[in-house]
């Protein structure tokens, strides 16, 4: 494969993190960039601060390195804070994301951008990449326009969708439905979950292999990334708990009318990941498998800090 320079936009974050350590090793160049300085902190790579909302940064940054792949990770993900700052989540998912794919078209670098479920009404389940997007928060219809930007920009373009990202890396700046769960039953707090939504939850290196397939492969158009267990964040809570030997007695069954969020979520959705598997070699891991790989993860985490204090 030809040496690339990849630019992670996000680094930061859960997802940026997993991509910045999976390609640390490799023969490309690798720059990440983020807002604030970098969290993920290690060799192999060269990071920007960035903010993608303005215009002039970004093509200036673009024109610096000259990337000939971006991953377009970064956005306001937070459903809550999308529904209460429309403006904020516009500037981020929006506008962020113009001034990325413009940029981009100005030195011919093939764009992935990374998309969610929550472009869907959540009336079924088990979606391919043909369902037509009717999104059911504000969160997903500025991701949605993001993906019509995307798919508008005419350069090689590539739309990635996930589901219910969980995992850890070594500087979190939020948790996951795993993280919260877990917390909250080791210090014996009881919980309410959702018995209701239907998810395929996605373990974050799955998910960033799976990018990295796509990014190798020059795949274009659309795929669906995602665990391929079909479940509730209820079911996903109890196998939490059972693998890590916690208290589901503290775990109740609620429903989504009664869990009160600002932002609607989708009932149903959870991906058909068949095209992803078959023409990406995609290959996620079971939720049980996903667990005891985080586990794994947390425990190296937490060894690499006990080495540094």
């Amino acid at each position: 494969m030809n040496k690339k320079t990849i630019l992670i936009t996000g680094s930061n974050g859960l997802l940026g993190q997993t991509l910045l350590e999976l390609l640390a090793d490799s023969s490309h160049e690798i720059i990440g960039c983020g807002k604030g300085p970098d969290r993920f902190q290690a060799k192999g790579y060269t990071y920007y601060s960035l903010d993608i909302s303005k215009t002039e940064d970004v093509n200036r940054l673009f024109q610096k390195v000259r990337p000939t792949h971006v991953l377009h990770t970064a956005a306001l993900t937070q459903v809550d804070i999308c529904e209460e700052h429309p403006k904020l989540a516009d500037q981020v998912n929006i506008l962020g994301t113009q001034n990325i794919c413009q940029a981009a078209k100005n030195i011919k670098a093939h764009l992935l951008y990374v998309s969610t479920d929550f472009i869907f009404s959540g009336d079924k389940g088990m979606l391919t990449e043909d369902e037509k997007p009717m999104p059911p928060n504000y969160y997903g219809e500025t991701k949605l326009k993001g993906e019509v930007t995307v798919q508008q920009s005419n350069i090689p373009w590539t739309i990635l969708r996930t589901v219910l990202v969980y995992g850890v890396v070594k500087d979190m700046s939020r948790s996951n439905i795993i993280l919260w769960v877990k917390n909250n039953l080791e210090q014996g707090n009881p919980i309410k979950v959702v018995n209701d939504q239907w998810r395929t939850p996605t373990y974050v290196k799955d998910l960033a292999k799976g990018c990295l397939l796509a990014l190798e492969k020059e795949a274009t158009g659309i795929y669906h990334l995602s665990g391929k267990d079909y479940m509730t964040p209820y079911q996903m809570a109890l196998a939490t708990a059972d693998y890590f030997k916690l208290d589901k007695t503290l775990i109740t069954p609620t429903n989504a009318q009664e869990f009160k969020e600002i932002g609607k979520r989708p009932l149903k959705t959870g991906f058909n990941i068949q095209k992803a598997m078959r023409e990406l070699s995609y290959a996620p891991l079971s939720f049980q498998e996903g667990l005891q790989a985080m586990m794994e993860d947390i425990t190296r985490f937490e060894q690499h800090s006990e080495k540094t204090i």
